[in-house]
């Protein structure tokens, strides 16, 4: 379906997935209704995002809908992080106490049921042997609790078979269910006065495999709770509670109580609670945690300072510019949260296969059943193997496969300085082979800085005072370079200023007309033309200064070119991938910045509106390219590339156009995230193969296939037990992603 101009999205939480096979059968539901444009249901948060247009359904239709295909949608109205843990601490505590309630009951019921089998004596009022019914009715008692514990095995999985969409909890209800209906014919015929079919109570298998599978989804929910752990490291560094100036005094005031406007304290050790601008005192500030990087900062009046940061000595006086959701912090956890709850296309391998393989299972069971009777092996042993098959067969393993992956790959990058935007993004990063590099702001600092100061016949402190004196005046950067170079508060008086577009600012100092500027403005002598040179060959930008009609002097004022761009892009050549700079600048100067890069590919004098026009341009020649640049005019480039990689976050343009974020302006960042690309889509892979693998092995072993050759057969009770543990080591060779080793951190 098209996207309409009135299409909205929301999420919707959805409740009773437990594989792969889940998450297609809602999708499915949804899909089906008209006014859907996109659907993703993720297993690993149990939400599903859609984007749909209101005027042709409205959000009532789609719960129905996702009831009736056997699960409950609720749609979110504060998707919060809050509420996420709350609601998987509950997950978490309900599995364990099914596991507490169905083990206490199983290891009596096992003990009891196999006890002839190893020689144990059982009291003789629950001896088979002696009171045969008895013993039937003592496993039923013990059983009963565990079917109710389990129940949604039973009115949940085994309707969906009829329903078109079975799922894991319908082979496992197929299964015990089994079981229980023989070891019912068992008891009656026992009521009977057939005191032989005792053997026939398999009451002890449909127990056990309920009991293990609630201890597999406890550990399971377990695993999942430790994915997240980056965003609980984020939401950990927002205070509760603040302290607001309230005139002369000040007040603890609640954190999302705060108004922009509002002057907070923050005391040394405190985490800063709100987006804003230090008014008074000075400090060091930590920014690992948003940022990735180690190292602090200077923060005193002027300074602007983010929500989480630290502040590690001194007391400072913030004025609030952004508070609650605004905050660059919250923003973070929503990307991150957002990236998390996205699929990658690889899980595409995993959904097309879901839809077809609890279908299969149920068809190589009832094979198996009717394959084992047929060679005269006996029901019981024929039912025995089926049951094994189903309970062994896991589609949550593949469910799980990709998202835990990109939740732990896309929280370990939030750690170092990078967000991805969707698990898109992280799985094409990898793909790409050339980088476009934005020159100002990505590859240089995007500063301009006095690189050269050149008096002539005057002391380099005059020269520097007339030039700083009249540069005060003007908002242009290269004026403001002069003035910081010289960072003194002594100046001369200027009158009859004028800014003159595109040459320079003339006015009067001590009396004396004073001009400077280009050479347009400035006509350059024969004392100043070799140093002229010089500056101009080195891809500096000269500004002559002028005074009483002689020239006195002049500055090379440069854009100082970023130390890790350096790195990074080395990096980048190793990996093999093709790297070019994009810029404006007339075609000398980019090649001098180029050549300090290690670029040997660049465009010069392009135009922001043409940037996006060289990047079609070399996507026309077959790479996959990604555009890095500072995400303010560089947007339509960022978003004519397969990835917009946007450097030092805090623009809401970055925010909104680039699919990955780099929180600061160190390159070194994008080396990290390419690997960290590398790292996540290796450990899907390994996560569906063994899930694969797995089943693979699996069922046939479950089915018999050993039986004949070497007598080999396979307990229903460990085959639940390995089921059940598929799930776990999904998720946990998803958190070995937590160790990986960055080589962005080592310098080339």
């Amino acid at each position: 379906m098209q996207k309409t101009q009135n299409e909205k999205e929301i999420k919707l939480d959805i409740e009773g997935m437990t594989c792969a096979s889940c998450v297609r059968a809602v999708e499915k539901s949804l899909t089906k209704l008209d006014g859907i444009s996109f659907v993703s249901v993720n297993l690993m948060d149990e939400k599903a995002v859609v984007k749909f247009d209101p005027k042709s359904v409205k959000v009532k239709e789609m719960e129905k809908s996702v009831k009736k295909a056997g699960y409950k949608a609720t749609a979110i109205l504060d998707d919060t992080y809050d509420r996420d843990e709350i609601k998987r601490k509950k997950v978490v505590k309900n599995f364990r106490n099914r596991f507490i309630i169905s083990s206490a009951l199983a290891a009596p019921l096992l003990i009891i049921s196999i006890a002839h089998t190893f020689n144990f004596t059982l009291p003789a009022i629950i001896s088979p042997q002696t009171f045969p019914i008895n013993f039937a009715i003592v496993q039923w008692l013990l059983v009963i609790p565990i079917i109710i514990v389990g129940r949604n095995f039973y009115v949940k999985g085994i309707p969906l078979l009829f329903k078109g969409d079975p799922n894991m909890d319908t082979l496992v209800g197929l299964g015990t269910g089994a079981a229980i209906v023989y070891s019912l014919f068992s008891t009656f015929e026992i009521f009977s006065g057939h005191p032989q079919y005792v053997s026939g109570l398999y009451l002890d298998t449909a127990g056990v495999i309920v009991a293990l599978i609630s201890l597999g989804k406890f550990f399971e929910n377990l695993s999942k709770s430790r994915t997240s752990t980056a965003i609980k490291k984020l939401m950990n560094l927002r205070p509760k509670i603040a302290i607001v100036k309230d005139g002369n005094s000040y007040r603890d005031v609640p954190v999302e109580k705060i108004k922009v406007g509002d002057v907070v304290l923050v005391k040394a050790g405190m985490a800063i609670p709100v987006d804003g601008v230090v008014l008074n005192g000075s400090s060091s500030i930590d920014q690992s945690m948003l940022t990735g990087e180690p190292i602090p900062i200077d923060a005193f009046k002027g300074t602007k300072v983010s929500a989480g940061s630290v502040n590690l000595n001194g007391t400072l006086e913030i004025e609030a510019q952004k508070v609650g959701k605004d905050t660059v912090i919250s923003q973070i956890i929503k990307l991150i949260r957002d990236a998390q709850a996205s699929k990658a296309p690889i899980a595409r391998l995993a959904d097309i296969v879901s839809g077809y393989f609890v279908p299969i299972v149920i068809g190589i069971a009832v094979l198996t059943f009717v394959i084992w009777l047929f060679l005269g092996l006996g029901f019981v042993f024929a039912l025995t193997m089926s049951i094994a098959v189903l309970v062994i067969a896991c589609p949550c393993a593949l469910g799980l496969a990709t998202p835990t992956a990109i939740m732990v790959g896309s929280g370990k990058a939030a750690e170092n300085g990078v967000l991805f935007k969707s698990g898109e993004a992280l799985e094409t990063l990898r793909k790409i082979g050339a980088f476009v590099f934005d020159k100002t702001g990505t590859i240089t600092y995007g500063k301009s800085t006095v690189s050269e100061v050149v008096p002539i016949e005057i002391s380099k402190n005059d020269l520097l005072k007339i030039a700083a004196s009249m540069a005060r005046k003007s908002s242009h950067p290269l004026d403001k370079a002069i003035v910081n170079f010289y960072n003194s508060d002594k100046l001369f008086e200027v009158e009859n200023f004028q800014a003159i577009p595109g040459k320079g600012i003339t006015g009067k100092v001590m009396g004396k007309m004073v001009r400077i500027g280009n050479t347009k403005l400035v006509k350059a002598t024969p004392k100043v033309e070799k140093s002229l040179s010089e500056i101009t060959e080195k891809g500096e930008t000269p500004v002559l200064v002028e005074y009483a009609g002689n020239v006195i002097g002049l500055f090379g004022i440069s854009d100082r070119i970023n130390e890790t761009a350096v790195n990074a892009i080395k990096s980048l050549k190793q990996m093999g991938k093709k790297v070019y700079m994009l810029t404006g600048d007339n075609k000398k100067s980019a090649q001098i910045i180029a050549k300090q890069a290690g670029i040997d590919d660049f465009f010069a004098e392009v135009l922001p509106n043409g940037k996006a026009k060289v990047v079609e341009e070399l996507k026309k020649k077959g790479f996959k390219i990604a555009m890095v640049g500072d995400g303010i005019n560089d947007s339509p480039a960022l978003a004519k590339a397969d990835i917009g990689i946007a450097v030092s976050s805090g623009t809401d343009i970055a925010m909104e156009t680039a699919d990955v974020v780099l929180m600061k302006n160190n390159l070194k960042n994008l080396v990290k995230a390419i690997e960290l690309s590398n790292a996540t889509i290796k450990n899907v892979k390994e996560n569906l193969f063994w899930a694969f693998f797995y089943n693979i092995v699996g069922i046939p072993i479950a089915a018999g296939i050993l039986y004949v050759p070497f007598g080999i057969s396979l307990n229903p009770m460990i085959a639940a037990l390995a089921m059940a543990f598929s799930s776990v080591t999904v998720v946990t060779n998803a958190l070995r992603l937590k160790g990986v080793k960055l080589k962005g951190d080592v310098e080339i």
